[in-house]
């Protein structure tokens, strides 16, 4: 992983630290010494440095022969997170909206030709996929990632597209590059997209923009159901209407919440 940086300001040591981190996972909450070197692509020397430091800042600690992450990573994701005010404004809209369809809802938002999951409301169906807070799937895949990338221009769809997926899947080989424009062009025209059944077996779901106070797609909600208890009728002609009020209702508060008046106080020095 590391060796990749080509700018002057570039800063290795850094790189390598958060690749480390990134080596972590729901498959290897716990790693070895020589794990950790080689997922990183590092020399141990160099991986036990790095372990090290982040055990003295935190985010690491041992855990028998190996290292694990602790809840202070956590810190880096929700920081984003908090800055949007997303999460918190979203949250009871999220919850309401699954009392009402008894089906889980998530919030993402894109990450390279990737969508990231950053806020989710489950509830406890046998569904083909774990999903969670940062959990990622290729875009062109999943009905939030449609509606992401619609709201590209064709230049940026363009690039994103080019971008390999880093969600661990295998490639994906369902749709031409010419029909996923075409189905970006629907999903553009009629806001909201559907995935039935692209990502997994059995997985089907519909989504819709979450604009900011400037009218910019910057999220996408969904409602995910399983294909063999709910058919696609029920899905578009009860959970969509539900989805899009929540959305706008979600949209309309984080206007507000965007456009709130903010003073920064002076740190007392008592």
């Amino acid at each position: 992983m590391a060796g990749r940086g080509s700018g002057p300001d570039f800063v290795e040591a850094l790189a390598r630290g958060l690749d480390v981190l990134a080596c972590f996972g729901a498959d290897r909450p716990t790693m070895t010494l020589s794990e950790v070197a080689t997922a990183a692509g590092l020399a141990r020397p160099t991986a036990r440095r790095l372990l090290l430091t982040l055990e003295e800042l935190g985010f690491v600690r041992t855990a028998g022969n190996g290292f694990a992450l602790t809840p202070k990573v956590l810190t880096l994701g929700m920081a984003y997170v908090g800055a949007l005010g997303l999460w918190d404004i979203a949250r009871p809209h999220l919850e309401a909206l699954v009392a009402q369809t008894g089906e889980s809802s998530s919030m993402a938002q894109l990450d390279g030709s990737d969508i990231v999951y950053v806020a989710r409301v489950a509830v406890p169906k046998l569904i083909a996929l774990r999903v969670e807070i940062g959990t990622r799937f290729p875009a062109a895949q999943t009905s939030q990632g449609k509606v992401l990338l619609a709201a590209l221009s064709p230049a940026e769809l363009d690039a994103v597209l080019a971008q390999p997926s880093r969600a661990g899947l295998p490639p994906y080989t369902g749709s031409s590059s010419g029909q996923l424009h075409s189905e970006l062009t629907e999903v553009r025209a009629r806001g909201w997209a559907l995935a039935d059944e692209e990502l997994a077996p059995g997985v089907r779901s519909v989504a819709v923009p979450v604009r900011d106070g400037s009218g910019v797609v910057r999220a996408a909600m969904n409602v995910t159901v399983h294909a063999a208890e709910t058919s696609r009728e029920t899905l578009l002609g009860e959970h969509l209407p539900r989805l899009l009020r929540t959305a706008g209702d979600v949209s309309a508060e984080w206007a507000l919440w965007q456009s709130r008046p903010h003073v920064a106080r002076p740190r007392s020095t008592a």
